[in-house]
């Protein structure tokens, strides 16, 4: 049985751009296999802490004597969602552009999977990740238009860090699902959603 991750997480609520994204996105999946399960995860509702040195050394470098009750709380939120994320064969992901890359709270829950021997590993020959096999669908909104303007195209550390971070772990199966220039009026936040969704529609077929 295939299962969906579903991470959404822009703070707006109804008003996310996002969100809706990423729910046509799974109810297109879902139609395409009732079957599917789904898990579903808000990271600006349930944001996971950032990494401060009290956390650093736990969960990233795994020193593990004398834990404080914080400490292995937030060690075990970071083997659950690692666990989360490894178990899926989809996950569609909500990703907003916030000032040129991606909200705090999305960047907080990839830093919580960027676990070496887990979702990666260092070989002589370099960095090799372990997480492939699944497929990655990424929601991107935008307020204004990147992929087709070269003069903008530098400025998008957005999608460009997620197809690295998430190639970074092994997935090659990355694809987006963009609705950009939703600040230039009515019209064009429009002619988006109708571009997007003829891309949901081709890869809930695919």
């Amino acid at each position: 049985m295939t299962t969906i991750l579903h991470i959404d997480s822009s703070p707006l609520g109804t008003a996310s751009v996002t969100r809706q994204l990423t729910a046509s996105v799974v109810e297109a999946l879902r139609k395409a296999d009732p079957a599917a399960a789904l898990v579903y995860r808000d990271v600006a509702a349930n944001p996971p802490d950032h990494l401060s040195g009290e956390l650093l050394q736990v969960v990233k470098f795994r020193n593990l004597d004398g834990l404080n009750d914080r400490q292995r709380s937030e060690l075990a939120l970071t083997d659950e969602l690692v666990e989360e994320f490894l178990a899926a064969d989809v996950v569609v992901v909500g990703a907003p552009m916030y000032n040129f890359s991606v909200p705090t709270q999305l960047k907080a829950w990839i830093d919580r999977l960027a676990q070496a021997g887990r979702t990666f590993r260092y070989t002589e020959k370099g960095p090799e990740g372990l997480a492939g096999g699944k497929r990655v669908i990424v929601a991107s909104g935008r307020g204004g238009v990147y992929s087709t303007n070269p003069a903008l195209a530098g400025l998008d550390h957005q999608e460009a860090y997620l197809r690295t971070v998430f190639g970074f772990f092994g997935i090659t199966d990355v694809s987006f699902v963009r609705a950009e220039g939703v600040s230039m009026g009515p019209d064009a936040k429009t002619a988006a959603f109708a571009k997007a969704d003829a891309v949901i529609a081709e890869l809930a077929a695919a």
